[in-house]
């Protein structure tokens, strides 16, 4: 349960995200809310590696995805894990399920360093084209509340200059824009 994603992502002002929103979203219903935790250890071994661990919670289903940096994207290692398990987690009694246990292995980072850090709540809009798919996301954490639009794509150049014409039709300045994960530690430290 392996893949490489390729995403482009912008942070937006909320005037943005709302003009981006009146065009793409035609019902509230195509808005999903999806829960993400996180899970990092104290010294920040996962970061230091430049990768990271969450579970993300959506229509009742965990999984716990680890993303780690390759070229042009990121490799996700995903597993599912019961409602216990989570749970069990949130306590930091982590039992890691094999795929991810494997990874974690080849960047040795041990399992047991683990801890729950947190939770970053997201309503989220995604529309599938052909080639690529459109994220519009309203996150919530630590008293922080952002806006961003995103852009999966199946090939690193083709996302790229469509990312740009988008920005460019919708008149949003590009801006140099972390992932949730690195959003979300940076706003504890603050």
């Amino acid at each position: 349960m392996q893949e490489i994603e390729i995403e482009f992502k912008n942070l937006l002002t909320q005037e943005e995200y709302e003009r981006l929103a009146a065009h793409y979203i035609k019902d509230s219903s195509q808005i999903k809310q999806q829960i993400n935790y996180y899970f990092e250890t104290d010294d920040f071994e996962l970061r230091s590696k430049r990768a990271a661990l969450r579970i993300r919670e959506k229509n009742g289903e965990y999984i716990a995805t680890l993303k780690q940096p390759v070229e042009n994207g990121l490799l996700e290692t995903h597993d599912i894990v019961t409602e216990q398990q989570f749970n069990d987690w949130l306590k930091d009694d982590i039992s890691l399920p094999s795929n991810i246990k494997k990874q974690l292995d080849e960047i040795g980072v041990a399992g047991d360093q683990l801890l729950y850090k947190g939770v970053l709540q997201t309503n989220r809009f995604e529309e599938k084209y052909d080639q690529y798919i459109i994220v519009l996301d309203h996150s919530q954490y630590n008293q922080t509340e952002d806006y961003e639009l995103e852009l999966e794509a199946y090939d690193y150049e083709y996302g790229k200059q469509l990312f740009s014409e988008l920005l460019e039709k919708f008149q949003i300045e590009k801006r140099e824009t972390s992932n949730k994960i690195a959003r979300f530690f940076a706003s504890v430290k603050n």
